[in-house]
C-alpha cells in the first residue's frame, strides 16, 4: 500500500476515535474473556507495554489480577480523551501513558516482560506495514518475555458485514480492507482490515518469536478474536 493511502486511512481512524471516544469508553469497560488465558503465561512483577491502550482497561485487568504494585505499565495511544480516562482507571499503578500515533510510529525498542496489541492490528493499513508492526513489537520484548496480539475476525459475522459501506473514489486499498459504520450514537466511519488465517500465519512468522498459544475467544460466540501468544526464548 502506498504511503498516501495509508496516511489517509490512518487519519480516518484518528477522526473516528475523536468523534466516538466518549461512547467508546462507556461501551468498553469489561475485560475481554481471552485475556484470562493469557495470564497463565505471565508471572509478577510485570513490565508491560500496551500498544493502543485506549482507556487502559487491559492495564486495569492486570492490576486486578496481579495487584497494582506488581505492574510497571506503559500505555501508548493517539487519543488524549481515552488516555485521560486511562489515567483515572490506573490510579495507584506505576503507569506511564504517552500520547503517540502507534500506527505511524510503532515502538521498536525496550525490554518488557509483556507487550500486547489488542484492537489495533485491524487498523494498521497495508499488509507489509502490519508485518513490520508486529516485528517492531517483537523487538520490545525482553528475554523470556511475551508478545500477545489479537486479530478481530469481524468479516466472518453477518452483523458486522452489514456495517460495511462502499469505498469513496480514490482509495487504492488492498484485499480484505473495509470501511465500517459505527452504530454507537454518533455517526462515524472507520477503516478495518480483516486478517485471515494465511495473513495471521505471516504475522506470526514476522515476529521471529516462539508460539506459546493460539486460540479464539471473545464476543457473543466466544470466537470473535484470534489470539497469538509468543515468547522470546532465553539465551542458551
Amino acid at each position: 500500500m502506498d504511503k498516501r493511502t495509508a496516511d489517509r486511512l490512518n487519519e480516518i481512524n484518528r477522526a473516528f476515535y475523536r468523534t466516538t471516544a466518549g461512547h467508546f469508553d462507556e461501551s468498553r469497560q469489561r475485560a475481554w474473556p481471552g485475556w484470562e488465558r493469557l495470564t497463565t503465561y505471565l508471572r509478577a512483577p510485570l513490565r508491560v507495554l500496551d500498544v493502543g491502550c485506549g482507556n487502559g482497561r487491559f492495564g486495569r485487568f492486570l492490576a486486578q489480577r496481579f495487584g497494582r504494585s506488581a505492574l510497571r505499565y506503559q500505555g501508548l495511544d493517539n487519543n488524549p480523551e481515552l488516555l485521560a480516562r486511562a489515567r483515572q482507571a490506573l490510579s495507584g499503578v506505576n503507569a506511564v501513558l504517552e500520547e503517540r500515533d502507534v500506527i505511524a510510529q510503532p515502538p521498536d525498542s525496550g525490554s518488557f516482560d509483556l507487550v500486547v496489541a489488542f484492537g489495533v492490528l485491524h487498523h494498521v493499513p497495508g499488509q507489509r506495514q502490519r508485518q513490520d508492526f508486529v516485528r517492531r513489537l517483537a523487538g520490545c520484548v525482553g528475554p523470556g518475555g511475551v508478545l500477545a496480539f489479537a486479530c478481530w475476525r469481524f468479516y466472518e459475522y453477518e452483523r458486522f458485514r452489514r456495517r460495511i459501506v462502499p469505498w469513496p473514489e480514490g482509495f487504492a486499498v488492498e484485499p480484505n480492507d473495509f470501511m465500517l459504520d459505527w452504530r454507537g450514537g454518533q455517526r462515524a466511519l472507520r477503516y478495518c482490515h480483516y486478517v485471515d488465517d494465511a495473513e495471521h500465519a505471516a504475522l506470526i512468522a514476522a515476529t521471529g518469536l516462539t508460539v506459546l498459544d493460539d486460540y479464539r475467544a471473545d464476543g457473543e460466540s466466544g470466537d470473535l478474536n484470534r489470539y497469538t501468544v509468543l515468547r522470546r526464548t532465553l539465551p542458551a
